[in-house]
Formats: C-alpha cells, sequence, structure tokens
C-alpha cells in the first residue's frame, strides 16, 4: 500500500523545476519589474500598460529597488551556474553583475547627484518626443497625460538636490559655466516653438478627428505656457539661487566625503574590470606616447615641421570648417552614407533598423560634445539618430567626421545596438543590458576599421583619425589625474591641448565632461584595447583561417557584455573555429 502512494503521489504531483526553468522565470520576472519601475522604458520597447506614468526619483524608491535587486540577487545565486546552457550562463553573470554594480551604487550618498554637464533630468525629459511613438491616439493622449506630470519629477529631483546641497555632494564650479543655458534654454516665449510641441507639427493620426486635433494642439500649449515653463523656470531659478553659490571648489571627485571610495567603485563599473586609478594612469601616458609618436610621423610625411605646426594648421585654416549648420550637416550625411557601402565586407550580419541625423539641441549644444547617438526602439517604430553638434562651427572641422561618423554612427554604435536588439537574446538583454566598455569599446574600435575602409584618404582626416584615438588615451591619464591625483581642470585642459588636435571649444566640453561624470571617460580605451587584443588573439591562434566577417560576427553575438564575459566568449569562439575541417 505505502508503494503504490508513493508512485501516486510521484505521478501526480508537479515535476521539481529545473535549474534552467528557474533562471528562465526569474528573468521573465526581472523584465516584468523593469518596465514597471521605468514606464518610459515599458513604452520604448512596446509595452503600452505604463504609457501615463513618469518614473519615480524618489531615494525612498530607490531604497526599495535596491532591496528588490537583492531579492533577484539570492535567487540568481540560488541557481548554479553548471546547470545552465552556455547562453543562460552568459545571461546570468551578465545579470548578476547589473544587480550587483546598481546595488553597490545605492550605497554612495553620490546617488543624489542628478546631473552632469552631459545629462540631466531636465534635458531627458526634454527630449521625450525623441523616445515615444506617435502614430494614434493613444500616443498622444499618453504623452500630454506625462507632460502633465513632469512638476512631481522636478520638485522629487529638485528635493534631492537639494539634500545633496546640504550634504556637499555637488559638482565643481569650474564645470557650470553656462550650465543654466541648458535650463533656461527649455522654456520657450512661443508654445508653438517648444520641443514639447514637436510631435504636434507631424502629421494628425488617422484615428484622431480634426476637432479632436486641435483641441490636443490647445491641450499641449497650455502644457508649455502653464505647467512645464513654470517648472523650468522654478528649476532655474533654484540653480542660480540654491546651487550654484554652494558648487564644489575643488574639481575632483575625492574631496567629497567618501569620494576616493566612490571613484574606485565607478572606475571597477564602467570599466568592467579591477583594474586600479594607477595602472589606468599609467596605461594613458602609455598609449599617449605611442599615439603621439603616429601623430610626429605622419606630420613629418605631410611636409610639416612638427606636430604642433600641423596642428595649427589644422586648427586655422577655415577651408576645413563648415559655414553653416546645413553643411556640417549635409557632410555628416555624406560620411555615414559612404560607410555604409563598406559594411559588408566587415560584417555578416547587419541590422535591420536604420538610423537617421539631426542637430543638437540649441541650448545644450554649445556646452556638450561633438556629436552622440541616441538608440532607437524597433517595436516602437524609432529609428536610431545620429545627433551632430552644429554650433561654434568654427571649432568643429570637417577632417574630423570620418572618425565621428564611424563612431556614432555606423559601424560604431548605431550598427552594435541595433544589431543587440534583433539577437536571440532574452529582452532584458536586447533592449537594457549596455555596459560602457563594450559599447564605447566598440565604437572606438569600429573607427580603427575606417583605416582598411579608406576614410582617412588625406593627412588631416588620418590626424584627425589620430587626435581621436589620442583624445581617449588622454581621457585615461585626465580623468584618474583630476579624480585620483588631485588635478585641476586647467592641468587637464592644458594636457588635452599639448596632446591632440581637438579645437579648443571641444576641450572645455569634454574636460567638463570627466569632472562633472567621474569614471565614465575611462571605459572607451579600456574596451577599445581589449577588442584589439581579443582579436590579435584570434589571428595569432588562427593564422589563415582567420576570417574578419567572423570575428566581428562573433564578438557581437552576445550583445553587450562585460570584458571578462567578452573575453571567455571569443575564447570560445577560437576553440569553435579551430575544431573545423580546415
Amino acid at each position: 500500500m505505502r508503494r503504490w502512494i508513493l508512485s501516486f503521489l510521484l505521478l501526480t504531483a508537479p515535476a521539481l523545476a529545473a535549474p534552467a526553468d528557474d533562471f528562465h522565470r526569474l528573468q521573465e520576472d526581472y523584465w516584468a519589474w523593469r518596465l514597471r519601475e521605468d514606464p518610459l522604458l515599458a513604452s520604448r520597447v512596446g509595452e503600452r500598460a505604463y504609457d501615463d506614468r513618469l518614473p519615480d526619483i524618489s531615494l525612498a524608491a530607490e531604497d526599495r529597488r535596491a532591496k528588490d535587486r537583492q531579492a533577484f540577487l539570492g535567487r540568481i545565486d540560488a541557481v548554479p551556474a553548471a546547470a545552465l546552457s552556455d547562453q543562460d550562463q552568459v545571461n546570468r553573470a551578465v545579470l548578476r553583475r547589473r544587480l550587483s554594480d546598481a546595488i553597490e551604487a545605492d550605497r554612495y550618498p553620490q546617488r543624489m547627484m542628478l546631473f552632469t554637464t552631459y545629462y540631466g533630468w531636465h534635458q531627458d525629459f526634454a527630449g521625450l518626443a525623441d523616445d515615444l511613438p506617435f502614430r494614434s491616439r493613444a500616443d498622444y493622449r499618453s504623452y500630454l497625460a506625462r507632460l502633465g506630470l513632469y512638476p512631481r519629477l522636478n520638485d522629487e529631483a529638485l528635493r534631492i538636490t537639494e539634500l545633496a546641497v546640504r550634504g556637499g555632494y555637488v559638482l565643481p564650479c569650474s564645470a557650470l559655466d553656462g550650465y543654466d543655458r541648458t535650463i533656461s534654454g527649455v522654456i520657450a516665449a512661443e508654445p508653438e516653438q517648444s520641443r514639447f510641441y514637436t510631435p504636434f507639427r507631424k502629421d494628425r493620426p488617422s484615428d484622431i478627428g480634426e476637432s479632436e486635433w486641435q483641441a490636443m494642439k490647445g491641450e499641449a500649449r497650455r502644457l508649455v505656457t502653464g505647467i512645464l515653463n513654470p517648472a523650468y523656470a522654478k528649476h532655474l531659478a533654484f540653480y542660480r539661487t540654491r546651487y550654484l553659490p554652494h558648487c564644489a571648489k575643488a574639481d575632483g571627485i575625492a574631496a567629497q566625503p567618501g569620494g576616493g571610495a566612490f571613484y574606485a567603485f565607478r572606475v571597477r563599473e564602467e570599466t568592467t574590470t579591477d583594474l586600479a586609478p594607477e595602472e589606468i594612469h599609467k596605461t594613458g601616458l602609455a598609449e599617449v606616447k605611442r599615439i603621439g609618436a603616429e601623430m610626429d610621423a605622419l606630420a613629418g610625411k605631410a611636409g610639416y615641421p612638427s606636430r604642433a605646426a600641423f596642428i595649427a594648421e589644422l586648427r586655422s585654416n577655415t577651408s576645413y570648417y563648415a559655414k553653416s549648420p546645413h553643411e556640417m550637416l549635409a557632410e555628416a550625411a555624406l560620411m555615414t552614407k559612404s560607410i555604409e557601402a563598406h559594411l559588408p565586407d566587415y560584417f555578416g550580419k547587419l541590422p535591420r533598423l536604420p538610423f537617421g541625423l539631426k542637430p543638437i539641441p540649441v541650448e545644450t549644444a554649445e556646452g556638450t560634445t561633438t556629436a552622440y547617438y541616441s538608440p532607437g526602439a524597433p517595436r516602437a517604430g524609432i529609428a536610431g539618430t545620429f545627433f551632430v553638434n552644429t554650433s561654434k562651427l568654427d571649432q568643429r572641422p570637417l577632417w574630423e567626421l570620418p572618425a565621428l561618423a564611424a563612431h556614432e554612427s555606423v559601424p560604431g554604435h548605431h550598427l552594435q545596438i541595433a544589431l543587440q536588439q534583433e539577437l536571440d537574446l532574452p529582452e532584458w538583454r536586447r533592449y537594457d543590458s549596455g555596459f560602457t566598455a563594450f559599447v564605447e569599446g566598440w565604437a572606438l574600435y569600429a573607427e580603427r576599421l575606417g583605416i582598411a575602409m579608406g576614410l582617412y584618404d588625406t593627412p588631416a582626416k588620418e590626424m584627425g583619425r589620430l587626435s581621436y584615438e589620442m583624445w581617449r588615451a588622454c581621457r585615461l591619464v585626465v580623468d584618474t589625474g583630476i579624480h585620483s591625483k588631485g588635478w585641476t581642470k586647467a592641468q587637464a585642459v592644458g594636457f588635452m591641448t599639448e596632446h591632440t588636435a581637438l579645437s579648443p571649444a571641444n576641450i572645455e566640453a569634454e574636460v567638463n565632461r570627466y569632472i562633472s561624470w567621474p569614471g565614465q571617460a575611462l571605459a572607451y580605451k579600456i574596451g577599445e584595447l581589449k577588442i584589439r587584443e581579443l582579436r590579435d588573439r584570434a589571428e595569432r591562434a588562427l593564422g589563415a583561417r582567420f576570417d574578419l566577417r567572423r570575428f566581428h560576427d562573433a564578438l557581437l553575438s552576445g550583445g553587450s557584455v562585460p570584458l571578462d564575459v567578452l573575453d571567455a566568449q571569443i575564447g570560445r569562439w577560437i576553440a569553435d573555429e579551430q575544431s573545423k575541417n580546415p
């Protein structure tokens, strides 16, 4: 009888979940949580349940999210890695690092520093229309609802920033010249000229009647005038009267309470390595020396007595500069289309999502970098965007465009990120798992691919490429110099001026970025050096059997991953290639 009962129970009870099932359920739960916590991300990837919401940015919400992440981490650790497939072992490692980094970040009071010279909640919201679909009545209704919610988000951000001011967690004065324009520039005297009104300049969707369309336009104008402009004016007044008078006198994060420990964390987080700031500083100096020798040789080959003489010519010759924003954008468009013709020679798999070209918004252009990329969203029907700076045109030489376009569009950011969105990966990996060392390391490596593509077909363009590589090498020296060695902004500007061909405006904007965003700029060169190391390893191991297209496909096939995971991924690929019959 006992044996019969036991057999019956075994047959009728649900089977014990396998580790792989547990992990797949965990990933589904994590992704549902991420979309719930970030309604804007949800809208971008096609989940419309939260279209009328904005994220909760309060410190209490951050603390709650840290507890949630700790619970997810506990579930991950309960799943033995060895019981998972190779792909799920990668997913496990990636998710574990993301959770661990976010949990640690929440422990530092620097979490109250909500903006840098490169981003801020006010500019993120001003660009809201760039990141959402506008094809139906529901799209426009949810957009208007979100515009009305901005004062609540803004007030919470100001409350947190007030706490940061009281605690001494503020940006240095040296990096904030003109920063108030990023706030005041959003305030539009005429609502129809506001960035927030942009969606209403499009054609009316078919499911909106003309009378309702006019009513929506009226509501948008009312929101700009009565809700958004006052919120931005409140922010501007706070910045000028409360924040700016208390800005930090020291340029480095180490001067803040706990700043040294925070910077060490930022270095680990951004590079996905255990490298110490001193190691990175030395690597930077070595790279500066190597690239400098190449620049010296190029200057001599071009007929100049020195690198400085060649750079002086490049900086001052007006023929190297666009005369209008339209010319700058036209040259950038021509360059990206020229690059696209080469892509099938270097990649076996290319993304389907296109990308467009836009000028950087005027209120941020003068204080920000030369260009940047904004990812698209295939499900939401949003293309990627290559943003080009059309301000201060006498500071933005055309000989930089080949390297710039290769980095920000193809084969750089757009190719890698758009391709990741199409990979056979869990959704959270496709849309929400970017590691700066991989993403920016790839884009810097992509600049180097332009050599074989023939993009740098004049000494000026080749110096532009070398200057861009030198720029990233200098970041290793300057970022660690400011935040771990006590360098001043003047020292950093002097070092960049001496070693790169960047214009004074670009150097100013870049150094302000390093000061206000500690550690982020280290990821580029560290990631690129790792990718080049992996390519060298593959070429040596495979010899004549090495196929560059297959190597690039293998490199991008797992999406954005930490550098140690990438190392193992390429190691497996090399072994697989070696096992094939010649």
